[in-house]
């Protein structure tokens, strides 16, 4: 039972190429929002279960994080294969996000050697936020309000995130927002 979580880690990480394999051709089967949405609830009950049965452990949460990475980028490919419109429609936005993930990598590899995995409230909301916007793209051929508040989310997001880094002394994982980094730099000295 305590390897479930790291289970459904991979269970991610196996789904995001098949993800970029349904979309190759420009379209996407019913099958897309299924395995998606199988992603989607893996993430949440990883989590879950880790902390349930006390497996949370940094090693868990980074390749939580790894997988997360690698299926929102196939999910990213997906959504240019199949709606180059709308994301060009919306490239300032997004190319604003990606450039802020780009400095957040920058930031942690600076000041850590490796990613930061704090899965913060932020990264839940953002989550959350991407995965309306994600259903709303690939089952109804929509971008607007959705993949605009899913950028929004995903720019505080990243600005708290790069800020936490800029405040913890020490690598961590498991902070839930800034309020907690502050509390435990004044705990770490």
């Amino acid at each position: 039972m305590t390897h479930l979580p790291m289970l459904l880690v991979y269970f991610r990480l196996a789904i995001a190429p098949f993800l970029l394999w349904d979309a190759f051709d420009g379209s996407v089967t019913p099958w897309f929002l299924a395995g998606y949405i199988a992603a989607f609830l893996s993430d949440i009950f990883d989590g879950v279960i880790a902390r349930r049965l006390g497996v949370s452990t940094a090693a868990v949460r980074a390749a939580d994080s790894w997988a997360d990475v690698t299926l929102y980028l196939c999910l990213a490919v997906a959504a240019w294969w199949v709606h180059p419109d709308i994301l060009t429609a919306f490239r300032g936005p997004l190319l604003a996000v990606v450039a802020a993930q780009l400095l957040w990598w920058g930031v942690n590899l600076a000041k850590y050697g490796k990613p930061a995995s704090y899965h913060t409230y932020s990264a839940k909301l953002w989550g959350i936020t991407l995965f309306v916007a994600s259903i709303a793209l690939f089952g109804f051929g929509q971008g607007g309000p959705p993949l605009a508040l899913a950028v929004a989310v995903g720019l505080v997001h990243t600005v708290e995130e790069i800020a936490m880094t800029l405040i913890l002394p020490t690598w961590q994982h498991d902070v839930l927002s800034l309020a907690h980094a502050l509390k435990l730099r004044q705990q770490l000295g």
